[in-house]
């Protein structure tokens, strides 16, 4: 916006280099496209990379919690990359999955409370689980119907009337 008011008033009088602030910060944030894939391949390949090995020290709780979450931090941050980080904030907090976000983030929070400050390894163990149903929960929000269909579908598996 800021260039296309600058290029009319300029072109009125004669051409000045622009000396602003927020132009500079576009061209050192931006990134080609292949720099965008690169970027989002090698962090979602950490996130994974620490999700494997909190798989290897499973038996320590506080360890995995650490490794998992950070893991999952990664691979969900990952897509920023590919859309930008002010889309993904965009459509994280729209109106059909704010609250999937809040309780995903509540419980990755969670998770390394439990985990760095309580020293719990049954609180750390159920807070990993509310963040492994959260992040599932999460994700079906970007798949048109999707939570319609799981919802639909746990409700006809759990239902006690016959």
């Amino acid at each position: 916006m800021w260039k296309l008011i600058n290029r009319s008033a300029s072109s009125e009088y004669e051409e000045q280099p622009e000396d602003n602030l927020l132009d500079e910060t576009e061209g050192l944030c931006s990134l080609s496209p292949l720099q965008r894939l690169y970027g989002f391949a090698a962090c979602l390949a950490a996130g994974l990379v620490c999700v494997f090995l909190s798989l290897i020290v499973f038996v320590k709780p506080i360890k995995f919690a650490l490794l998992f979450t950070f893991g999952n931090v990664l691979a969900v941050g990952s897509t920023a990359f590919l859309i930008g980080p002010q889309q993904q904030l965009r459509m994280m907090l729209d109106p059909v999955r704010v609250y999937a976000t809040a309780i995903y983030a509540g419980c990755v929070v969670l998770a390394l409370i439990c985990a760095l400050l309580v020293h719990s390894k049954i609180l750390t163990i159920i807070a990993i689980i509310c963040e492994i149903c959260a992040l599932v929960w999460y994700s079906l929000s970007y798949i048109p119907f999707a939570r319609r269909v799981v919802s639909d579908l746990t409700i006809r598996l759990f239902d006690t009337e016959i």
